[in-house]
């Protein structure tokens, strides 16, 4: 209990990183001069580099457990922390968000790797979805939270008080987290990196699996992150403290629906409960493209059963795991986690893509969003008609007598 707890601290460190920038975003253009499009790409410098640091992460927690491993990846995380309450341009904090995205990197992955290593299959997805849930406070507490010691003790201040909240988890990381007991037949050699990686992509099952993780998360987080604000103002006149609130009641939801999810699980298992879910999203979706713009209740009922039943995240994550072994669990559990951050970003760039040509095309904003929804819908359909062929468990445990 004491390493989940530390695992939780971490988790919603890591969640407040991924959204403090848009409350502090105004600061950093009147102080470092930044532009519209250099803010973002802080942002972007943060996913990308938590994304590709997921290859090293899978290794070094099979190699040297996550004690270590995410300990040395907060001190990473600590720099980048400095770098960014000194910084003076873009370039500076550029690196400083980068740096922060890397030290970010192993935090959720190694409560997966904890929980794959210590409980069976079916314990993984509670505890991963536990993690996950209660973690998810870190997100509110990067708007008024933060706000308040912005305009209390300016953003500097603040962020160098955040690197010492870093340091501080850093160092309860090396003193109370404790790596799982070593494997009793783990090989004398270390597979490498790109082995590693190998050993997960050859795996038939999983690529039935790839394709759904690739679209669900991505579908989900796409809709939450770049379209519900501007759908709702658009298509429904929505203020900009009525798209705040059902923004952040969208928000909310996803953190309860990763909890809410847990009783469906046990009671018909991993599979069964992905396909339920998924398929509740896909008629979410396309009700909003047929019906949507009748009603703003009937648009914000929807969009909240989009983020009840639309992170799945662990429980296919748990589905996943049972085709790893222990020895391949660390990689295992890193590879799916890029496909999941790898999925997001590309159907965020895809449906921005879309919006694009279709108000080239002038289209209106009810046609506009009708067709970005019934996108998604359809592109979670296809995903999902792969995944109902994907084998439940391996054909080794599904032959074992009872």
């Amino acid at each position: 209990m004491t390493s989940f707890v530390v695992l939780l601290l971490a988790y919603i460190l890591s969640q407040f990183f991924r959204a403090f920038l848009a409350v502090i975003s105004g600061d950093l253009t009147r102080d470092l001069g930044l532009d519209q499009g250099q803010l973002g790409s802080l942002q972007a410098a943060w996913l990308i580099a938590f994304a590709l640091s997921q290859f090293p992460v899978g290794y070094a927690l099979d190699r040297i457990g996550p004690r270590r491993t995410l300990a040395g990846f907060l001190l990473v995380a600590f720099a980048g922390t400095m770098i960014f309450g000194l910084s003076r341009g873009y370039l500076s904090a550029l690196t400083a968000l980068a740096l922060i995205g890397i030290g970010c990197a192993p935090i959720l992955m190694s409560g997966f790797y904890l929980a794959a290593r210590l409980y069976s299959p079916r314990h993984f997805a509670t505890m991963s979805s536990f993690l996950i849930g209660f973690g998810s406070i870190g997100d509110p507490l990067s708007g008024a939270p933060l706000a308040y010691f912005l305009a209390a003790y300016g953003w500097r201040a603040t962020v160098f008080g955040l690197s010492g909240i870093v340091a501080f988890i850093a160092l309860l990381v090396l003193l109370l987290l404790k790596d799982p007991p070593p494997l009793p037949d783990a090989p004398q050699q270390h597979v490498s990196l790109l082995g590693g990686i190998k050993q997960i992509v050859v795996k038939r099952p999983l690529w039935l699996i790839f394709p759904f993780t690739f679209v669900s998360y991505g579908v989900t987080i796409s809709i939450r992150g770049l379209w519900i604000a501007p759908y709702l103002q658009r298509v429904h006149g929505f203020d900009l403290a009525a798209t705040s609130y059902a923004a952040m009641a969208m928000g909310g939801i996803i953190a309860v629906g990763a909890l809410l999810v847990l009783p469906l699980y046990r009671r018909i298992g991993a599979k069964p409960t992905v396909i339920a879910c998924a398929v509740a999203v896909v008629l979410a979706c396309f009700a909003l493209a047929l019906w949507g713009e009748a009603s703003s209740r009937l648009a914000v009922g929807l969009l909240i059963v989009i983020g009840l039943f639309g992170v799945t995240y662990a429980v296919v994550m748990a589905h996943a795991r049972v085709f790893m072994t222990p020895q391949e669990i660390g990689r295992g559990v890193t590879f799916m986690n890029f496909v999941f951050m790898g999925g997001a970003g590309v159907m965020q760039w895809l449906s921005g893509r879309l919006v694009n040509a279709l108000d080239g095309h002038g289209y209106g904003a009810q046609a506009t969003f009708g067709w970005l929804f019934a996108f998604m819908g359809v592109t979670l359909a296809v995903a999902l008609a792969i995944y109902v062929a994907a084998p439940g468990e391996p054909k080794a445990a599904a032959s074992a007598p009872p």
